[in-house]
């Protein structure tokens, strides 16, 4: 039975002075709070005021986490209030200073499991004592050794898993009880780190080979049998790992890597977005990926397969594709090329210039792309030089510089209008506030994973599909693109953040109807949207 100080402990039961009087009689917390009974929104107005009094963004995100801690229902209604506000609070860019000071601040695990590389007995249990009989559906897992943007952070990273689960739920309704963040520590290579007293996850150097696959293998092996309806959602993996994760169990569970597929998925979506302004097919694009790890090439792949889809041979689709990584354009004579990055690797013979397709200048020069995407962290990357001689050769050139946070961004928004006189389509991975010029406001498209990854684990979740497939992962994008109206002058080829909930549940339905129709659900669902109705959730009393 649980105690009243369990309760009012307790993020998920607890509601404060939001208990009536009648709950707090019979719960037994009658004089353990006082005695004035506050509404949800009088609650949150109060609580919003408080946070609004923070000085710094750091400062405000805790503010938040404890709320978080201390009380689910009214942490996601503000949620829902300040959903563009907090956005940024909550999840990227300013979770990148709590990671990065998470030992340090340390003061509540937040229902997080922690597994140990050198514990690795007793997982099962583990997750079950995090779950403590609640019905697991979705768990976000990351070994934090590829934080975009900042690195190698150990078990700093579990804050990664807690936020993106944040995003699920106040974005897509998902149940916060239906959720578990897991970090799997296998050490660091993080010196700052190694050398921090406070540091609370293992302190040795990262551990590699077979003895790490068998630990996430059992951890997967653990969490399927303890949680039987799972979505498990990889984030934050390295570029040798995350793959290999990925291509080993997408085929049998149902998984999702948003490093690869979520970044796909949403600059797909971006790119429909800016066919629909152009009035262009894909297909008919030349592609210039400019940073080649696990998000390029996962960006690359999204765009061959639905260069597929038109109706472009495999081959006739890879002739469109190019990557650019630390050597320069990607060669398949080059002996150090990852497996994702193999398929688009190209033969110098292509080229009387090879050797010179090291810089970036030359490779858009000889190249001439439609579409070049940045996932590099080279900040500053796309020079003025560069971008002109790209608009040299297309009407309206489509450029993403996707790398955040702000300070790592290839080139910002207003540079690129301004550099292209408003003709460049661009979307960023950062929030940018709409740009006027020459009398145009122009919205610029955040290209977010955030915008496409709570819909599609909630159409997934409520289809009770048995894998995620490509099929799937194209109805998604094809949702998001859609939105884009092309009529407007300086329209975004990406809906704004501030509709998220909205295009959430679009993308929902989309990948939930493409399961039933391809046969691959456990059960029978006559009405998706019935389905994704009855397992969304609201913060309410």
């Amino acid at each position: 039975m649980t105690t009243p100080i369990e309760i009012l402990n307790n993020p998920f039961l607890n509601k404060g002075t939001g208990f009536t009087m009648e709950e707090r009689k019979e719960l037994g917390v009658a004089g353990l709070l006082p005695p004035r009974v506050q509404t949800l929104e009088e609650q949150e107005a109060a609580t919003y005021a408080q946070y609004q009094s923070k000085p710094s963004d750091l400062e405000k995100r805790l503010f938040l986490m404890e709320i978080f801690n201390t009380n689910h229902t009214l942490f996601y209604y503000m949620f829902s209030q300040h959903v563009v506000e907090f956005m940024p609070i909550v999840y990227d860019p300013v979770i990148a200073d709590t990671i990065e000071n998470y030992s340090d601040l340390f003061v509540d695990p937040q229902n997080a499991v922690y597994l140990s590389i050198d514990n690795p007995e007793g997982m099962e249990e583990a997750l079950k004592n995090a779950a403590n009989g609640r019905d697991i559906k979705l768990i976000v897992v990351t070994d934090a050794e590829g934080i975009l943007g900042i690195g190698d952070w150990g078990v700093n990273g579990v804050d990664i898993a807690v936020g993106k689960l944040m995003v699920y739920t106040a974005a897509a309704g998902v149940n916060p009880a239906d959720v578990l963040p897991v970090v799997l520590d296998n050490g660091t290579n993080n010196k700052e780190l190694l050398e921090n007293p406070n540091y609370l996850g293992n302190r040795h150097e990262r551990v590699r080979g077979e003895k790490y696959d068998k630990f996430v293998d059992d951890f997967v092996q653990a969490a399927e049998k303890t949680f039987p309806n799972l979505y498990l959602h990889w984030e934050d993996f390295a570029r040798q790992n995350g793959a290999k994760i990925l291509n080993k169990y997408k085929n049998d569970i149902t998984t999702f890597n948003d490093d690869i597929q979520g970044t796909g998925i949403i600059t797909l979506a971006a790119a429909l977005g800016a066919m629909n302004i152009t009035g262009e097919k894909l297909s008919d694009q030349t592609y210039l990926s400019f940073g080649a790890g696990s998000a390029g090439c996962g960006i690359a792949a999204r765009i061959f397969d639905e260069m597929l889809q038109e109706g472009l041979s495999e081959d006739e689709a890879k002739s469109h594709i190019y990557l650019f990584d630390k050597q320069g354009v990607l060669f398949d004579d080059m002996d150090d090329l990852t497996p994702e990055q193999k398929p688009f690797a190209r033969k110098r013979s292509e080229f009387e210039n090879a050797d010179q397709l090291t810089d970036l200048l030359t490779a858009v020069q000889t190249i001439k792309p439609s579409i070049m995407v940045g996932t590099s962290t080279v900040p500053g990357a796309f020079t003025k030089e560069i971008v002109q001689e790209m608009a040299s050769h297309v009407e309206r050139p489509i450029i993403f510089p996707l790398s955040n946070p702000t300070k790592l961004v290839e080139a910002t928004a207003k540079d690129l209008l301004e550099w292209t006189d408003g003709k460049a389509l661009v979307a960023n991975g950062i929030p940018v506030d709409p740009i006027e010029y020459k009398g145009v406001t122009y919205n610029i498209g955040q290209a977010n994973n955030a915008l496409v990854y709570p819909g599609l684990g909630l159409g997934t979740i409520a289809s009770t599909a048995t894998v995620l497939n490509d099929e799937m992962i194209s109805a998604a994008a094809h949702s998001l693109g859609g939105l884009v109206d092309a009529s407007q002058p300086g329209a975004a080829v990406l809906p704004p953040v501030s509709q998220l909930t909205k295009f959430s549940e679009d993308v929902a339905i989309a990948v939930a109807q493409s399961a039933v129709d391809q046969g691959i659900t456990k059960e029978k669902i006559s009405d998706v949207k019935e389905a994704i109705e009855a397992l969304k959730w609201e913060p309410k009393y």
